[in-house]
């Protein structure tokens, strides 16, 4: 189980973030997370968003680069130590984390970690067996 996340490149100056983000919520594409990791020149934009197959079709013809790829997303206790219970599982399977960010629902006392990993499927068929929740594509429409 897994969602698609968009990661946009674009030049680390003022107004990117504001263009990429007024694009998408002009054509009723909406950011359910994001994360933003830059160096001096250069920044990824990963979102995940209600409809990525728009997405990546809006930011083709606006002329940003993207790529759509898959992550891991597990929801946990929004409580002290809730993270702590999804990092412990993926240490005693030996998963390691290329990186990760959160975001909290609307859903009463949920948060979910969005997680790139090596391998999805193993991933998330450890962390189902464990009781964890798992979100899907059609989760965030």
């Amino acid at each position: 189980m897994s969602v698609k996340q968009i990661s946009i490149f674009m030049e680390n100056r003022p107004g990117r973030i504001s263009a990429v983000t007024r694009l998408l919520g002009d054509n009723g594409i909406d950011i359910r997370a994001m994360s933003l990791a830059d160096t001096t020149d250069f920044g990824i934009l990963r979102v995940v968003v209600n409809d990525a197959d728009k997405c990546m079709s809006v930011l083709s013809n606006a002329g940003f680069s993207a790529r759509a790829t898959k992550v891991v997303a597990a929801a946990l206790e929004d409580k002290p130590g809730g993270l702590a219970s999804v990092m412990e599982t993926l240490y005693e399977n030996n998963i390691g984390v290329e990186y990760m960010y959160s975001f909290i629902t609307r859903e009463d006392g949920k948060a979910y970690v969005m997680l790139r990993v090596d391998d999805n499927d193993f991933t998330s068929s450890v962390l189902i067996e464990k009781g964890f929740k798992l979100l899907e594509e059609s989760d965030l429409n």
